[in-house]
């Protein structure tokens, strides 16, 4: 992320330092808290090193997440050959992730450090869904005919991804079946069995 910059070079030391002070500090002030000062103290440099190697906190909260020092994995989906399951295990599973209130309001956090910096929002995206990831499953799942051929596989990502975000933005609190009828309501009703 340094490439470009004037300056010394980035001793890594430091760097390390100062991204894990940053996450540590993230995940227990939350981004409207978190300060470059205190990100300083923590990881003994000045503030000046610090915006010298990251303009923004937003900068700085791309890079730790790069660095899987804020999600160590990926909730990404499974293929176990049934696209439809697997997308409800897959919601069900962040559901539960953010029932436990410090990953919900690290997730509120890294939505507004993403309004901030769109690295943010891209490491989210990927945190939370594996984009890439997710995409690949619904083309999968095109490939298995479970999707029509011409399936907008992006706006379905984008549809889960973004009721999920809505709901920890909102606090919906979400139910047994929230993920089966979110999924009911993106890809459609599940087909009868026979």
């Amino acid at each position: 992320m340094a490439n470009g910059r004037r300056g010394a070079p980035r001793n890594e030391e430091a760097r390390l330092a100062i991204l894990q002070a940053t996450a540590n500090q993230f995940i227990t002030r939350h981004y409207e808290h978190l300060t470059v000062e205190g990100i300083a103290a923590d990881a003994g440099v000045s503030k000046q090193t610090i915006y010298r190697w990251w303009p923004t906190k937003g900068a700085l909260i791309a890079e730790a997440m790069i660095e899987g020092l804020l999600f160590a994995e990926p909730l990404t989906p499974l293929d176990t050959g049934d696209l439809r399951h697997d997308l409800v295990t897959w919601l069900d599973t962040l559901f539960e992730f953010a029932r436990d209130e410090r990953n919900e309001a690290l997730v509120r956090s890294l939505v507004a450090a993403a309004a901030e910096n769109a690295d943010v929002g891209l490491r989210l995206s990927e945190s939370v869904g594996a984009a890439s990831t997710l995409i690949a499953r619904l083309e999968s799942g095109i490939e298995t005919s479970e999707l029509r051929p011409d399936a907008p596989v992006t706006d379905i990502v984008n549809a889960l991804l973004g009721a999920f975000i809505v709901r920890i933005l909102t606090r919906i609190p979400t139910d047994v079946g929230a993920a089966t009828r979110l999924v009911d309501a993106v890809l459609g009703p599940a087909p009868a069995s026979r």
